[in-house]
């Protein structure tokens, strides 16, 4: 047994955990959401005294690692549930989830470990058996070439990984994988998940480093009653789970009470069954077609919490984890916290993007599916996870044949085999190079909206050669100029994305709609440009804890004094992920100034806070979120702590760099901080953020021309980030470079007109120029942007006198 790990058992034997040599890629689990939004925080008072929420991190943080524990409750493994559930336990051994991972043997290796080598960026990998063990001689931490035991197989369709153990606990997932497709399709080969790119040892994708770490990315997802065991003050996993793959209690949870009661006297066993969960949504419910439309509705409404959804959404989610605690059936943001859309990862319509693995929670609770109250095992079996009918079939449980496969509705007649319902409603995206998964946001094509947003569309995933506007075209020709459907929003976010002048507007919209999908409302509501306080009252007091979340955030920024009334009823709140959002919004309020009644609960959600963040203590980005927390609490020593501790995990974490630099601003140490970013910038030369925040630290040094070459260099990496150029110009004009700025500004503005920063500089440096038709232009371009700001109206007369 390696040091510090625990018993446990696995498949019926008590087993040791995982422990030595060098993931997962973003392979088979894309990295996961930060469990925390990390954040710069920018002209923060001056840090005072530790307060009480301190001296609770400083008290707590060397508790040993205790798993979550429900009183009578254990794991008793899938082979326990077989005698009874004959049935079922087939289906399951023929699944993927039981092969989600497994220990690396004759029977379970699928790759050619005979002598077989693969190039790639430089370094030939090879794979070979020796003394019945499976091994690989690839470039190692360092670069250079090692060789490597294989401990465990990582899945087995249509690709499958090799996993690596580290003396330190750590489990890595190899980005060489073995392509398990027939040959005839392109299979029975050696491929890197990477092709297009050249990861080497330096990059952060490397299989050795954080992001192909098995441990936190995948663990979760591809055992059983996985708990990290992370050990902070040694650098060390004690991973322990109860199962190696993907068991019966990974989805109904712990068995111990229910097979106590299934072994029970036939009294004992009239009352309760001791399962944590009833997936009885589907339990008496059939679908009919309503008479003249043929569209199927549901015999009774699904009810509030979506069990079968929740459960699923555990693995089939983007989501960072919060806490070990999980039960099924429970809302999935009691122990995760879920993203939301956004711009990184989703397109304007709720696609995710081609290079985010499609993780089908946010995409199915978009659906109308969904809303009309269909589940998961609507169309797929829980067990073998395979489609309930082949092809089509699944679609006609509930949509007629006679409507929905005769020409009048699909309209190729001349294409043989005609499309199936996937092609035009269900996109497919090939992730980890081999691996089709099909969008379940059962969407309508919309190349009308490829064209207005960008986003794609089924239509074109088939017709390459023609344009967005020929497809859209083609579909007003067959459906009429109306384009109606459950899924409305996608202009809502574009305006958002690109800054036009009436996003809020077209946000609050959607956000106040009833007939919206709850995470749709959530995000816009997070991505409001101004707070409207009404409609986040609104929306924390939401049933969704998803809306709720997306009220909050948008509370971010606002001043405490204001934030505490609007956001401390949510410490309360029965979803655990509500009750650490709010907590850490309102972490700068001091404990004298908060309320005595809500004191108790502060601490109570503070304390759930932070115990997040050292459940994921091995990752740099839930360091950095427990130093910005700390630093709202007025704690500068241990918020240091953290900002370092992230830094040694991952000294390329820019955010890590920056924060602990504009912490050192607070407490006059700007030396200190530009120190930090230099020493980040040696590992991190093309991160903007790192430049833009060493330009604003030697501008406080009235080091002027040194800050302006690193504010340039910080607009150059990220032309998009129109701060860094606004920050920039204000430098320029500052130093007496006024068509410089403004050159700067304008070339912003052409990719981001809307900007209101850029105008009102451009405006001001205009009329400071004496440019007064310039300057008209820009006041002209703004008061359309702020129709009811009086002294831009002031403005505009006294120019054009």
């Amino acid at each position: 047994m390696a040091r510090g790990s625990r018993k446990n058992r696995k498949d019926g034997k008590l087993r040791k955990a995982i422990t030595p040599e060098p993931v997962q890629s973003a392979a088979h689990s894309v990295p996961a959401l930060k469990s925390t939004i990390v954040r710069r925080i920018v002209g923060v008072s001056a840090l005072v005294a530790v307060t009480t929420m301190g001296l609770l991190w400083l008290e707590t943080s060397k508790a040993p690692f205790e798993p979550p524990a429900h009183t009578g409750l254990a794991f008793v493994g899938s082979e326990s549930c077989a005698g009874c559930h004959e049935a079922e336990t087939k289906l399951w051994r023929t699944s993927q989830h039981r092969h989600a991972m497994d220990h690396a043997t004759d029977q379970t290796v699928r790759g050619d470990f005979n002598d077989r080598a693969f190039d790639y960026a430089g370094t030939r990998s090879r794979f070979f058996r020796k003394d019945k063990k499976f091994l690989v001689e690839t470039d190692g931490t360092d670069g250079k070439l090692a060789v490597f035991e294989v401990k465990y197989t990582f899945g087995i369709d249509p690709l499958q990984q090799y996993l690596i153990e580290f003396p330190d606990g750590r489990v890595q997932a190899l980005s060489i994988a073995w392509d398990t497709r027939p040959k005839e399709q392109g299979g029975q080969r050696w491929f890197h998940l990477y092709p297009d790119s050249a990861i080497t040892s330096s990059n952060p994708l490397h299989w050795t480093k954080l992001n192909q770490n098995w441990n936190f990315m995948c663990a979760e997802c591809h055992s059983t009653d996985v708990h990290k065991g992370y050990n902070s003050d040694r650098d060390m996993f004690a991973t322990t789970f109860s199962e190696i793959s993907v068991g019966c209690e990974a989805c109904h949870g712990a068995g111990s009470r229910h097979v106590t009661w299934a072994r029970g006297k036939p009294v004992a066993r009239a009352a309760d069954n001791g399962l944590l969960v009833r997936f009885d949504e589907r339990t008496g419910i059939t679908w009919s077609a309503s008479a003249g439309t043929l569209t199927p509705a549901r015999s009774a409404p699904a009810p509030a919490l979506r069990k079968e959804v929740e459960t699923c959404g555990r693995c089939h989610a983007r989501r960072g984890q919060l806490s070990e605690d999980w039960i099924p059936g429970r809302p999935l943001s009691d122990t995760h916290r879920v993203s939301l859309l956004d711009r990184q990862r989703f397109h304007a319509d709720g696609q995710m993007r081609d290079d985010e693995e499609i993780y089908n929670y946010a995409p199915f609770k978009q659906s109308k599916m969904f809303a009309k109250g269909v589940t998961c095992s609507d169309c797929h079996d829980p067990h073998s996870a395979a489609l309930r009918a082949p092809g089509d079939g699944v679609c006609a449980q509930c949509h007629a044949p006679a409507k929905y496969e005769s020409v009048a509705h699909r309209h190729h007649a001349d294409v043989s085999p005609p499309p199936g319902c996937p092609s035009c409603h269900m996109p497919e995206r090939r992730y980890m190079v081999v691996d089709r998964r099909h969008d379940h946001g059962f969407r309508v094509p919309r190349p009308d909206l490829s064209v207005q947003t960008g986003a794609p569309n089924a239509c074109n995933d088939c017709h390459r050669d023609k344009p967005a506007a020929w497809a859209a075209h083609q579909i007003e020709g067959w459906y009429g100029p109306e384009r109606r459907g459950h899924q409305i929003y996608a202009r809502a976010f574009h305006a958002a994305w690109g800054e036009a002048a009436d996003a809020q507007a077209q946000l609050a919209a959607i956000a106040e709609s009833a007939d919206v999908p709850g995470i749709v409302r959530a995000s816009a509501l997070a991505e409001l440009p101004a707070p409207v306080l009404d409609l986040i009252r609104h929306g924390l007091s939401d049933s969704d804890p998803l809306v709720r979340l997306g009220a909050l955030d948008r509370l971010e920024g606002v001043p405490a004094d204001q934030l505490w009334p609007l956001a401390s009823p949510q410490l309360g709140d029965p979803v655990r992920g509500v009750r650490i959002r709010a907590a850490e919004l309102l972490a700068a309020m001091p404990p004298a100034r908060q309320p005595a009644a809500d004191r108790d609960r502060f601490m109570r959600a503070a304390a759930e806070f932070i115990a997040a963040q050292k459940l994921n203590a091995d990752r740099p980005d839930s360091r950095t979120a427990l130093g910005d927390f700390l630093r709202r609490q007025a704690n500068p020593g241990a918020a240091e702590a953290e900002y370092r501790a992230a830094l040694r995990l991952d000294p390329s974490f820019a955010a890590a760099a920056v924060n602990l630099s504009d912490l050192y601003r607070q407490l006059g140490r700007d030396s200190d901080g530009e120190k930090i970013l230099r020493e980040a910038l040696s590992t991190s030369a093309q991160d903007a953020s790192l430049h833009y925040a060493l330009g604003l630290t030697l501008v406080r040094q009235k080091r002027s021309e040194e800050a302006l070459d690193e504010l340039r260099r910080a607009t150059s990496l990220d032309p998009d980030q129109m701060r860094y150029a606004y920050v920039y110009a204000v430098g320029l004009n500052g130093m007496g470079r006024r068509d410089d700025a403004l050159s700067v500004l304008n070339q912003g503005l052409r990719g981001h007109p809307n900007n209101l920063e850029l105008l009102s500089a451009a405006l001001s440096f205009s009329r400071e120029k004496g440019d007064v038709a310039a300057a008209l232009g820009y006041a002209e371009r703004l008061t359309r942007l702020r129709p009811d700001d009086p002294r831009l109206a002031n403005l505009i007369r006294e120019l054009k006198r």
